[in-house]
Protein backbone atom coordinates (compact mmCIF):
# COMPACT_ATOMS: atom_id res chain seq x y z
CA UNK A 1 0.00 0.00 0.00
CA UNK A 2 1.39 3.37 -0.98
CA UNK A 3 0.47 6.85 0.11
CA UNK A 4 1.38 10.45 -0.33
CA UNK A 5 5.02 11.41 0.42
CA UNK A 6 5.51 12.36 4.04
CA UNK A 7 6.17 16.06 4.44
CA UNK A 8 8.09 17.61 7.31
CA UNK A 9 6.16 19.65 9.85
CA UNK A 10 5.08 23.14 8.86
CA UNK A 11 6.78 24.31 12.07
CA UNK A 12 10.13 23.68 10.37
CA UNK A 13 9.49 25.93 7.38
CA UNK A 14 11.15 28.96 8.98
CA UNK A 15 13.84 27.00 10.87
CA UNK A 16 17.43 27.22 9.64
CA UNK A 17 20.65 25.73 10.93
CA UNK A 18 22.99 25.99 7.98
CA UNK A 19 26.13 25.46 10.06
CA UNK A 20 25.32 21.75 9.69
CA UNK A 21 23.22 22.17 6.56
CA UNK A 22 23.64 21.59 2.84
CA UNK A 23 27.25 22.75 2.64
CA UNK A 24 28.27 20.47 5.49
CA UNK A 25 26.48 17.56 3.82
CA UNK A 26 28.26 18.35 0.55
CA UNK A 27 31.58 18.34 2.43
CA UNK A 28 30.80 14.79 3.65
CA UNK A 29 30.10 13.72 0.07
CA UNK A 30 33.46 15.12 -1.04
CA UNK A 31 35.22 13.27 1.78
CA UNK A 32 33.57 10.01 0.66
CA UNK A 33 35.11 10.63 -2.77
CA UNK A 34 38.54 10.85 -1.15
CA UNK A 35 39.06 14.59 -0.76
CA UNK A 36 40.52 15.95 2.46
CA UNK A 37 38.33 18.79 3.72
CA UNK A 38 39.44 21.39 6.25
CA UNK A 39 36.21 21.90 8.18
CA UNK A 40 35.98 25.29 9.89
CA UNK A 41 32.19 25.50 10.13
CA UNK A 42 31.83 24.30 13.74
CA UNK A 43 33.61 25.22 16.99
CA UNK A 44 34.38 21.66 18.05
CA UNK A 45 37.67 21.69 20.04
CA UNK A 46 38.08 17.91 20.13
CA UNK A 47 38.39 17.76 16.34
CA UNK A 48 41.43 20.03 16.50
CA UNK A 49 43.41 18.17 19.15
CA UNK A 50 42.13 19.95 22.26
CA UNK A 51 41.58 17.53 25.14
CA UNK A 52 39.17 17.66 28.03
CA UNK A 53 41.19 18.12 31.26
CA UNK A 54 42.21 14.73 32.64
CA UNK A 55 40.77 15.50 36.08
CA UNK A 56 37.31 15.78 34.53
CA UNK A 57 37.65 12.44 32.76
CA UNK A 58 38.75 10.81 36.03
CA UNK A 59 35.83 12.35 37.94
CA UNK A 60 33.44 10.77 35.45
CA UNK A 61 35.14 7.38 35.59
CA UNK A 62 35.26 7.29 39.38
CA UNK A 63 31.53 8.01 39.62
CA UNK A 64 30.23 5.73 36.87
CA UNK A 65 28.70 3.46 39.48
CA UNK A 66 26.50 6.34 40.63
CA UNK A 67 25.62 7.35 37.09
CA UNK A 68 23.48 4.35 36.18
CA UNK A 69 20.10 5.43 37.67
CA UNK A 70 18.08 8.45 36.64
CA UNK A 71 18.98 11.51 38.70
CA UNK A 72 16.79 14.44 39.74
CA UNK A 73 15.28 16.20 36.73
CA UNK A 74 17.30 19.33 37.54
CA UNK A 75 20.58 17.40 37.76
CA UNK A 76 22.79 15.92 40.46
CA UNK A 77 23.26 18.11 43.51
CA UNK A 78 27.11 18.34 43.42
CA UNK A 79 26.98 19.73 39.87
CA UNK A 80 24.25 22.25 40.66
CA UNK A 81 25.97 23.33 43.87
CA UNK A 82 29.25 23.85 41.95
CA UNK A 83 27.40 26.16 39.55
CA UNK A 84 25.96 28.07 42.53
CA UNK A 85 29.46 28.53 43.96
CA UNK A 86 30.73 29.85 40.63
CA UNK A 87 27.85 32.34 40.45
CA UNK A 88 28.50 33.50 44.02
CA UNK A 89 32.20 34.02 43.30
CA UNK A 90 31.19 36.19 40.35
CA UNK A 91 29.00 38.35 42.54
CA UNK A 92 25.59 36.85 41.78
CA UNK A 93 23.46 36.80 44.92
CA UNK A 94 20.38 34.86 46.01
CA UNK A 95 20.94 31.76 43.89
CA UNK A 96 20.63 28.23 45.33
CA UNK A 97 20.75 24.80 43.74
CA UNK A 98 16.97 25.03 43.30
CA UNK A 99 17.48 27.72 40.64
CA UNK A 100 19.98 25.63 38.62
CA UNK A 101 18.98 23.27 35.80
CA UNK A 102 21.48 20.85 34.23
CA UNK A 103 20.72 19.87 30.65
CA UNK A 104 22.06 17.96 27.68
CA UNK A 105 24.16 20.92 26.64
CA UNK A 106 23.04 24.53 26.52
CA UNK A 107 21.11 23.68 23.35
CA UNK A 108 18.52 21.64 25.21
CA UNK A 109 18.17 24.26 27.93
CA UNK A 110 17.58 27.03 25.39
CA UNK A 111 14.73 24.96 23.97
CA UNK A 112 13.25 24.15 27.39
CA UNK A 113 13.49 27.73 28.67
CA UNK A 114 11.72 29.13 25.61
CA UNK A 115 9.07 26.40 25.64
CA UNK A 116 8.32 27.16 29.29
CA UNK A 117 8.00 30.90 28.57
CA UNK A 118 6.40 31.51 25.18
CA UNK A 119 2.82 31.55 23.95
CA UNK A 120 1.94 31.74 20.24
CA UNK A 121 2.74 35.20 18.89
CA UNK A 122 5.16 36.18 21.65
CA UNK A 123 8.34 37.89 20.49
CA UNK A 124 11.94 37.44 21.59
CA UNK A 125 14.65 39.98 20.74
CA UNK A 126 17.68 38.15 19.33
CA UNK A 127 20.96 39.72 18.15
CA UNK A 128 21.94 39.88 14.49
CA UNK A 129 24.28 38.20 13.86
CA UNK A 130 23.17 35.44 16.22
CA UNK A 131 23.89 31.82 16.99
CA UNK A 132 21.04 30.45 14.80
CA UNK A 133 19.83 27.94 17.39
CA UNK A 134 18.28 30.87 19.27
CA UNK A 135 16.15 32.01 16.34
CA UNK A 136 15.22 28.43 15.50
CA UNK A 137 14.22 27.59 19.08
CA UNK A 138 12.04 30.71 19.33
CA UNK A 139 10.25 29.72 16.13
CA UNK A 140 9.81 26.07 17.11
CA UNK A 141 8.22 27.13 20.38
CA UNK A 142 5.59 29.32 18.77
CA UNK A 143 7.36 32.66 19.09
CA UNK A 144 8.76 35.17 16.66
CA UNK A 145 12.45 36.08 16.67
CA UNK A 146 12.94 39.82 16.20
CA UNK A 147 16.55 40.65 15.40
CA UNK A 148 18.30 43.70 16.82
CA UNK A 149 21.34 45.12 15.07
CA UNK A 150 24.93 44.53 16.18
CA UNK A 151 26.84 46.33 13.44
CA UNK A 152 30.41 45.60 12.39
CA UNK A 153 31.20 49.33 12.18
CA UNK A 154 30.43 49.56 15.90
CA UNK A 155 32.52 46.53 16.93
CA UNK A 156 29.38 44.37 16.73
CA UNK A 157 28.00 45.96 19.90
CA UNK A 158 24.22 45.95 20.36
CA UNK A 159 22.42 48.97 18.94
CA UNK A 160 20.42 49.64 22.11
CA UNK A 161 18.53 52.52 20.51
CA UNK A 162 17.16 50.23 17.83
CA UNK A 163 16.65 47.50 20.44
CA UNK A 164 14.36 49.76 22.46
CA UNK A 165 12.33 50.61 19.37
CA UNK A 166 11.56 46.91 18.83
CA UNK A 167 9.98 46.36 22.26
CA UNK A 168 6.18 46.10 22.31
CA UNK A 169 3.41 44.37 24.26
CA UNK A 170 4.28 41.00 22.69
CA UNK A 171 7.97 41.10 23.67
CA UNK A 172 8.87 38.56 26.36
CA UNK A 173 12.66 38.34 26.45
CA UNK A 174 15.99 39.74 25.25
CA UNK A 175 18.76 37.33 24.26
CA UNK A 176 22.36 38.44 24.85
CA UNK A 177 25.22 36.29 23.51
CA UNK A 178 28.42 37.40 25.24
CA UNK A 179 31.19 36.71 24.27
CA UNK A 180 29.45 36.61 20.94
CA UNK A 181 29.23 33.82 18.42
CA UNK A 182 29.86 34.50 15.53
CA UNK A 183 31.46 37.95 15.84
CA UNK A 184 33.80 37.40 18.80
CA UNK A 185 32.59 40.68 20.35
CA UNK A 186 32.85 41.06 24.13
CA UNK A 187 30.28 43.57 25.35
CA UNK A 188 31.29 46.54 27.47
CA UNK A 189 29.57 47.42 30.73
CA UNK A 190 27.74 50.41 29.25
CA UNK A 191 26.04 48.26 26.59
CA UNK A 192 25.05 45.62 29.11
CA UNK A 193 23.74 48.24 31.54
CA UNK A 194 21.53 49.71 28.83
CA UNK A 195 20.11 46.30 27.92
CA UNK A 196 19.36 45.52 31.57
CA UNK A 197 17.64 48.90 32.04
CA UNK A 198 15.40 48.22 29.05
CA UNK A 199 14.58 44.72 30.27
CA UNK A 200 13.81 45.96 33.77
CA UNK A 201 11.65 48.85 32.58
CA UNK A 202 9.55 46.56 30.37
CA UNK A 203 9.52 43.48 32.62
CA UNK A 204 11.43 41.31 30.13
CA UNK A 205 13.41 38.16 30.82
CA UNK A 206 17.12 38.52 30.08
CA UNK A 207 18.59 35.36 28.55
CA UNK A 208 22.39 35.48 28.79
CA UNK A 209 24.19 32.94 26.62
CA UNK A 210 27.66 32.93 28.23
CA UNK A 211 29.07 29.60 27.03
CA UNK A 212 32.38 31.36 26.12
CA UNK A 213 32.58 33.26 29.42
CA UNK A 214 36.30 32.71 30.15
CA UNK A 215 37.45 32.77 26.54
CA UNK A 216 38.51 36.43 26.23
CA UNK A 217 41.70 37.99 24.86
CA UNK A 218 44.00 40.94 25.48
CA UNK A 219 42.28 43.59 27.61
CA UNK A 220 38.71 42.39 27.04
CA UNK A 221 36.65 42.00 30.21
CA UNK A 222 33.82 39.51 30.54
CA UNK A 223 31.00 40.88 32.73
CA UNK A 224 28.40 38.30 33.89
CA UNK A 225 25.03 39.76 33.00
CA UNK A 226 23.45 38.33 36.16
CA UNK A 227 25.56 40.72 38.24
CA UNK A 228 23.74 43.64 36.59
CA UNK A 229 20.25 42.17 36.08
CA UNK A 230 19.16 42.17 39.72
CA UNK A 231 15.68 43.70 39.32
CA UNK A 232 14.36 41.56 36.48
CA UNK A 233 14.39 37.83 35.74
CA UNK A 234 17.75 36.67 34.38
CA UNK A 235 18.62 33.27 32.93
CA UNK A 236 22.33 32.52 32.50
CA UNK A 237 23.41 29.68 30.19
CA UNK A 238 26.83 28.02 30.20
CA UNK A 239 28.40 24.56 30.15
CA UNK A 240 31.37 22.28 29.64
CA UNK A 241 31.51 22.27 25.84
CA UNK A 242 33.80 25.19 25.03
CA UNK A 243 35.81 26.40 28.03
CA UNK A 244 36.42 22.82 29.16
CA UNK A 245 36.66 21.32 25.64
CA UNK A 246 34.04 18.66 26.44
CA UNK A 247 31.45 19.06 23.66
CA UNK A 248 30.62 15.36 23.59
CA UNK A 249 29.78 15.22 27.29
CA UNK A 250 26.62 17.25 26.53
CA UNK A 251 26.49 19.09 29.85
CA UNK A 252 25.14 22.61 30.18
CA UNK A 253 23.37 24.60 32.85
CA UNK A 254 20.82 27.37 33.15
CA UNK A 255 20.66 29.54 36.27
CA UNK A 256 17.71 31.69 37.32
CA UNK A 257 18.63 34.87 39.20
CA UNK A 258 17.39 38.40 39.79
CA UNK A 259 13.68 38.84 40.53
CA UNK A 260 13.06 35.24 41.56
CA UNK A 261 9.67 35.93 43.12
CA UNK A 262 8.37 36.93 39.71
CA UNK A 263 9.92 33.82 38.15
CA UNK A 264 8.22 31.23 40.42
CA UNK A 265 5.69 29.93 37.89
CA UNK A 266 8.25 30.09 35.08
CA UNK A 267 10.63 27.92 37.13
CA UNK A 268 7.81 25.43 37.79
CA UNK A 269 7.30 25.23 34.03
CA UNK A 270 10.98 24.43 33.54
CA UNK A 271 10.74 21.76 36.24
CA UNK A 272 7.79 20.14 34.46
CA UNK A 273 9.56 20.06 31.11
CA UNK A 274 12.74 18.76 32.74
CA UNK A 275 10.77 15.97 34.41
CA UNK A 276 9.15 14.98 31.11
CA UNK A 277 12.58 14.20 29.68
CA UNK A 278 13.43 12.40 32.98
CA UNK A 279 16.96 13.77 33.36
CA UNK A 280 20.01 14.78 31.38
CA UNK A 281 23.13 12.71 30.77
CA UNK A 282 24.32 11.67 34.24
CA UNK A 283 27.98 10.57 33.72
CA UNK A 284 29.00 13.95 32.33
CA UNK A 285 27.44 15.78 35.27
CA UNK A 286 30.05 14.25 37.57
CA UNK A 287 32.71 16.31 35.76
CA UNK A 288 31.08 19.66 36.60
CA UNK A 289 32.29 20.04 40.17
CA UNK A 290 35.86 19.19 39.20
CA UNK A 291 35.71 21.51 36.19
CA UNK A 292 34.42 24.59 38.00
CA UNK A 293 36.38 24.08 41.21
CA UNK A 294 39.72 23.05 39.78
CA UNK A 295 42.58 24.67 37.89
CA UNK A 296 41.22 26.74 34.99
CA UNK A 297 43.45 25.58 32.13
CA UNK A 298 41.61 27.83 29.68
CA UNK A 299 43.71 30.76 30.95
CA UNK A 300 46.85 29.18 29.53
CA UNK A 301 45.19 28.86 26.13
CA UNK A 302 43.88 32.43 25.77
CA UNK A 303 46.96 34.38 26.88
CA UNK A 304 50.01 35.18 24.70
CA UNK A 305 51.79 31.95 23.81
CA UNK A 306 48.64 29.88 24.32
CA UNK A 307 47.32 27.98 21.35
CA UNK A 308 43.95 29.75 21.11
CA UNK A 309 45.63 33.12 21.41
CA UNK A 310 48.25 32.34 18.77
CA UNK A 311 45.73 30.89 16.32
CA UNK A 312 43.52 33.95 16.69
CA UNK A 313 46.58 36.16 16.14
CA UNK A 314 47.47 34.19 13.01
CA UNK A 315 43.99 34.83 11.61
CA UNK A 316 44.23 38.54 12.39
CA UNK A 317 47.65 38.76 10.72
CA UNK A 318 46.55 36.93 7.59
CA UNK A 319 43.48 39.11 7.18
CA UNK A 320 45.64 42.23 7.61
CA UNK A 321 47.90 40.98 4.83
CA UNK A 322 45.00 40.16 2.48
CA UNK A 323 43.61 42.65 -0.02
CA UNK A 324 40.39 40.65 -0.23
CA UNK A 325 39.23 40.46 3.40
CA UNK A 326 38.38 42.59 6.42
CA UNK A 327 37.92 41.65 10.07
CA UNK A 328 36.67 43.32 13.22
CA UNK A 329 39.17 41.83 15.65
CA UNK A 330 37.48 39.13 17.76
CA UNK A 331 38.00 39.72 21.48
CA UNK A 332 36.38 36.52 22.70
CA UNK A 333 35.12 33.04 21.77
CA UNK A 334 36.73 30.88 19.05
CA UNK A 335 35.59 32.43 15.78
CA UNK A 336 36.40 35.10 13.25
CA UNK A 337 33.58 36.77 11.30
CA UNK A 338 35.26 37.90 8.10
CA UNK A 339 33.97 40.33 5.50
CA UNK A 340 34.59 40.18 1.77
CA UNK A 341 36.04 43.36 0.30
CA UNK A 342 33.63 45.82 -1.32
CA UNK A 343 35.09 44.98 -4.73
CA UNK A 344 33.18 41.68 -4.67
CA UNK A 345 29.77 43.31 -4.24
CA UNK A 346 27.54 42.20 -7.07
CA UNK A 347 30.02 39.51 -8.12
CA UNK A 348 30.02 37.17 -5.14
CA UNK A 349 27.86 36.60 -2.08
CA UNK A 350 28.62 34.53 1.01
CA UNK A 351 26.77 31.41 -0.18
CA UNK A 352 28.44 31.34 -3.60
CA UNK A 353 31.85 32.00 -2.08
CA UNK A 354 31.46 29.25 0.54
CA UNK A 355 30.41 26.72 -2.09
CA UNK A 356 33.25 27.65 -4.44
CA UNK A 357 35.77 27.47 -1.59
CA UNK A 358 34.49 24.03 -0.60
CA UNK A 359 34.25 22.49 -4.05
CA UNK A 360 37.49 23.82 -5.51
CA UNK A 361 39.71 24.47 -2.48
CA UNK A 362 38.30 21.96 0.02
CA UNK A 363 37.76 24.40 2.89
CA UNK A 364 34.37 24.44 4.63
CA UNK A 365 33.21 27.74 6.18
CA UNK A 366 29.83 29.02 7.38
CA UNK A 367 28.21 31.76 5.24
CA UNK A 368 27.47 34.88 7.26
CA UNK A 369 23.79 34.90 6.34
CA UNK A 370 23.50 31.63 8.28
CA UNK A 371 23.63 33.83 11.38
CA UNK A 372 20.50 35.79 10.48
CA UNK A 373 22.17 38.85 9.01
CA UNK A 374 20.53 41.18 6.47
CA UNK A 375 23.83 41.32 4.53
CA UNK A 376 25.57 38.61 2.50
CA UNK A 377 29.24 39.62 2.51
CA UNK A 378 30.49 37.82 5.67
CA UNK A 379 31.54 34.31 6.54
CA UNK A 380 32.59 32.64 9.79
CA UNK A 381 35.52 30.37 10.52
CA UNK A 382 36.59 28.80 13.77
CA UNK A 383 40.02 29.83 15.07
CA UNK A 384 40.68 26.39 16.58
CA UNK A 385 43.21 25.06 14.00
CA UNK A 386 46.94 25.39 14.60
CA UNK A 387 48.77 28.24 12.92
CA UNK A 388 50.17 26.07 10.09
CA UNK A 389 46.65 24.99 9.13
CA UNK A 390 45.44 28.58 9.31
CA UNK A 391 48.15 29.59 6.83
CA UNK A 392 47.02 26.84 4.45
CA UNK A 393 43.39 27.96 4.81
CA UNK A 394 44.15 31.60 4.01
CA UNK A 395 46.36 30.67 1.07
CA UNK A 396 43.34 28.86 -0.36
CA UNK A 397 40.89 31.65 0.47
CA UNK A 398 43.10 34.24 -1.21
CA UNK A 399 43.56 31.98 -4.24
CA UNK A 400 39.78 31.51 -4.49
CA UNK A 401 39.05 35.23 -4.27
CA UNK A 402 41.86 36.18 -6.64
CA UNK A 403 39.94 34.47 -9.44
CA UNK A 404 37.11 36.99 -9.08
CA UNK A 405 39.42 39.96 -9.48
Amino acid sequence: MSGMPLKRSNALQEVRYEIRGQLANHALELEKRGYEIISLNIGNPGLFGFRTPETMRLAMIENLGQAEPYCHQKGIFPAREAVVMQQQLRGVRGVTADEVFIGNGVSELIDLSLRALLNPGDEVLVPSPDYPLWSAAVTLNGGTAIHYRCASDDSFRPDTGQLESLINSRTKAIVVINPNNPSGAVYDRASLDQIVKLATAHGLVVMADEIYDQMVYDDAEFIPLATLATDTVCLTFSGLSKIYRACGYRVGWAVFSGDLDRATDYIHGMELLSALRLCSNVPGQWAVQTALGGFQSIQQLVTPGGRLYQSRLAVIDRVSASKHLHLEKPMGAMYAFLRLDERFEGKLDDQAFARDLLENYHVLVAPGSSFNTPYTDHFRITTLPDTDTIDVVFDRIDACLERYC
